[in-house]
């Protein structure tokens, strides 16, 4: 006999709905009983159409408006902590007022009791609405809820004309974001007794070449819809050797280049196998960024309506999917993203208020 569901009430402040959905552990993998709630509320609204595809739940809106929209968030949190035990969360008073302290706070169940909040008060929205609540986005890619929408169910998402992530920002506003390549820069040796290195060649000394054109290299920035995307190239790993009396006959760096949406993943690796030319490149991951694509109508009311300034995500997150589908998307929500995943994770409760009232005048 299946269990009831946890029971989500649509009709609580925000904040108290950010700590319900904080609450129902949901740490990546292990979604269901969260998803069965968002599933279960979302069923009450007749306005609603709902799909479940895994553990991941899709609503959509059907008005006939001239533009669709879509809200997205995950719903999988990085795993609890024991001590101090982060779940179940609490209110307390921070420096600057009071917080909600726990895991997902931040990371990313504000986002989500915000939608949902979006999704119970606005029956009649400016225009029509897809709200994807997806599980596994904090883990390997494979997993993503988003990713297997668009592979099992693509009509779902097929129609959006602009995506909102509702990802933490500090509930500002920040456009697109940068795509990530990954490159294995390798150099070759021979390998011989350390005692008589003349009989070898060293692959660690060949790769002080790379490191030096790492030190003198001078990213760009780049200028995508009026926003500007710094760019960076750098070491994040090094490694070569099998033994400490024995001359190294392979080292490699592996180098992260973080590349402005004006760039395709195709222009990335050209880049990366020029300022390494002459050495052995291996590209092991590639994921463009996303064009905000500010000069939309969407865009333009959704930065309207809000009246915030917007800076461009110099990270990468899933709107980069919505951008393969040739969907602009920003990121706007609640939470300082750099307390993302921490034992004290906390959000000011004022950040989710204020997040829903943005939302709330865009929509309705």
């Amino acid at each position: 006999m299946p269990l009831t569901p946890l029971a989500l009430d649509l009709t609580d402040d925000v904040t108290s709905l950010t700590a319900a959905v904080c609450d129902i552990e949901s740490v990546s993998l292990d979604e269901r009983a969260l998803a069965d709630a968002v599933e279960a509320a979302l069923h009450l609204l007749p306005h609603l159409d709902v799909t479940r595809v895994g553990n991941t739940v899709v609503a959509r809106t059907d008005l006939g408006r001239a533009e669709r929209v879509v809200l997205a968030g995950h719903i999988d949190t990085v795993p609890l902590t024991v001590e101090p035990a982060n779940l179940p969360t609490r209110r307390v008073q921070g420096q600057g007022g009071e917080v909600l302290w726990g895991r997902g706070t931040v990371d990313m169940k504000g986002g989500v009791a915000v939608m949902l909040r979006i999704a119970h008060e606005v029956r009649e929205p400016s225009r029509d609405l897809t709200f994807v609540f997806y599980e596994a986005e904090e883990i390997d890619s494979i997993h993503n809820g988003l990713l297997l929408v668009q592979q099992q169910a693509p009509e779902l998402l097929a129609d959006a004309d602009f995506a909102v992530l509702l990802e933490p920002t500090d509930a500002r506003i920040e456009g697109g974001c940068k795509g990530t390549l990954r490159a294995e820069v390798s150099t070759k040796g021979i390998a011989a007794h350390s005692a008589r290195p003349w009989k070898g060649h060293n692959a660690i000394h060949d790769a002080a070449e790379v490191l030096a054109r790492l030190a003198a290299y001078e990213p760009v920035t780049r200028v995508v819809d009026e926003l500007e995307f710094r760019e960076a190239l750098g070491a994040v790993l090094i490694s070569g050797g099998t033994a400490t009396n024995v001359i190294p006959d392979r080292c490699v760096v592996t180098v992260n280049y973080r590349y402005a949406p004006s760039l395709t993943e195709q222009d990335a690796e050209a880049h990366v196998r020029e300022v390494f030319s002459g050495f052995d490149v291996v590209v092991v991951d590639n994921a463009a960024g996303a064009r905000p694509g500010l000069h939309l109508p969407a865009a333009k009311a959704f930065v309207e309506a809000l009246g915030l300034t917007v800076e461009a995500k110099q990270g990468w997150t899933d709107v980069a999917r919505f951008s393969a589908l040739g969907v602009p998307a920003v990121n706007f929500g609640p939470g300082d993203p750099n307390l993302a995943h921490m034992d004290d994770e906390q959000c000011p409760v004022e950040q989710y208020t204020a997040c829903e009232q943005a939302l709330l005048r865009w929509l309705a």
